[in-house]
């Protein structure tokens, strides 16, 4: 056995080497800050007494942190489960080594579609699975309530980054392309897949905080009803345009451009709320994720954006500092790349704008 502790919380799981789903208690240590998120995004909305489900708990630690970091009248009940065969009882002894009661706790010991097709009306659904979240998005937009949180995750980068681009087609429904951009086209692509899962149920699905980060996206969709409000969400779901030769992009209803390479169709409206991301930099106490919400916060909520290596590269000029340039720009920073940024300049500005700066 080993001893991990994560923020104010002690976990006793079996040793690991390397992280598969095999595993008899699945924890990952790089998805700390996936967790800080969370808690920072659940502090952060009006809503109490909430309904939570983890019906991926692995570990458990993201539920042991939820009652430990969360308001006292954020929780009604936490529905926490996962399949593994020594889930309950791992969970139980290091519920009992923080000092925590099961007062608002069900423990379930099922597949995640089954455990969530039993469940109504919640507040707040978790999806972290290992891989694609496709296998559980049925049943979770099924049991997601009016006004609830789904949030979602994926680490199948692979599939949503451009290497395979068949298997976008089969798991995303999309095209891709494997250019600097593909972060937040294949975030947009997700997007689209899950608002699908819940169109069909009538249920219009809008992200208010999703970034890609490390290995993996993550969104989180409000859920409102409603035939009118699905429609809206469809008309966002559009194509992204690029012309290599001159890295110019373009969003179109049309999937086709001679010359130019097709992305989508993929969410091409909001990916931010921006008052709960300033509400959840007001809060926030790890430092760790202090950079991450300001870039987030600060980021233009367009789609796509230029990277400054590239556009130096491909135009023969010198690459210029960041500042000087988003100044003249009246452009922001993206968190989807280090050299990257959005703005709502044409490319003949931008170029113009690269060799006023150097």
């Amino acid at each position: 056995m080993q001893q991990i502790v994560e923020r104010k919380i002690e976990l006793t799981i079996p040793k690991q080497k390397k992280l598969n789903r095999a595993m008899p208690v699945f924890y990952n240590s790089l998805m700390q800050s996936h967790r800080d998120i969370s808690v920072l995004l659940l502090n952060s909305i009006t809503q109490k007494q909430l309904n939570i489900a983890l019906p991926l708990a692995g570990s458990g630690i993201r539920a042991l942190r939820f009652l430990k970091e969360l308001k006292q009248d954020k929780i009604k009940s936490l529905f926490v489960n996962d399949k593994k065969a020594s889930f309950i009882e791992t969970f139980e002894k290091n519920l009992h080594l923080n000092n925590m009661t099961k007062d608002k706790i069900k423990l379930f010991n099922q597949d995640a579609s089954l455990f969530l097709s039993q469940q109504e009306e919640l507040n707040y659904i978790d999806l972290d699975p290992f891989g694609s979240p496709n296998p559980f998005l049925s049943a979770a937009v099924k049991s997601i309530s009016r006004g609830g949180i789904l949030a979602v995750t994926a680490t199948d980068t692979a599939a949503l980054t451009g290497t395979y681009p068949k298997a976008t087609r089969r798991k995303y429904w999309a095209k891709i392309q494997k250019q600097y951009f593909m972060h937040e086209i294949g975030l947009r692509i997700l997007i689209r897949k899950v608002q699908l899962q819940g169109i069909q149920f009538n249920k219009a699905l809008t992200p208010i905080f999703s970034y890609h980060k490390n290995h993996y996206f993550r969104i989180f969709f409000v859920s409102s009803f409603g035939k009118t409000k699905c429609d809206d969400l469809l008309k966002q779901h559009q194509y992204f345009l690029y012309n290599p030769k001159t890295t110019e992009f373009k969003i179109t209803k049309n999937n086709y451009q001679d010359g130019w390479q097709t992305c989508g169709p993929l969410w091409v409206g909001d990916l931010q709320d921006k008052k709960l991301v300033q509400r959840m930099e007001k809060i926030n106490k790890f430092p760790e994720e202090k950079q991450f919400l300001n870039t987030i916060k600060h980021e233009l909520d367009i789609v796509g954006y230029y990277d400054v290596n590239i556009l130096g590269k491909k135009y023969r000029c010198n690459t210029p500092k960041m500042e000087p340039l988003l100044e003249r720009l009246k452009g922001t920073r993206t968190h989807f790349s280090m050299s990257g940024f959005k703005t709502k300049k044409s490319l003949k500005e931008i170029i113009n704008k690269i060799k006023k700066t150097n």
